[in-house]
């Protein structure tokens, strides 16, 4: 149960979803499949407090490179422009 019934920023309608969020730690980049409330209006995101905690936890692990858990997904590239 989210402590929220609307939009904080906006005000607008929540709807629970799908959402795909990136974790950075050091030189690490996580992408986690989380279910969280995004506004209809705004497209803000809000995460339980249990999804957050896990957030820090990946965060962590990612700085330690603490990845052997972690299924890589390919490779990643600076690019300036």
């Amino acid at each position: 149960m989210m402590p929220f019934k609307n939009c904080p920023i906006c005000g607008g309608d929540l709807q629970e979803k799908e959402v795909e969020k990136l974790i950075r730690g050091g030189k690490n980049t996580a992408a986690v499949k989380v279910t969280a409330e995004v506004c209809t209006k705004c497209g803000e995101r809000l995460y339980s407090q249990d999804t957050v905690k896990s957030f820090e936890q990946i965060k962590s692990k990612l700085e330690q490179e603490k990845t052997k858990e972690f299924r890589p997904l390919g490779r990643s590239f600076q690019v300036s422009l």
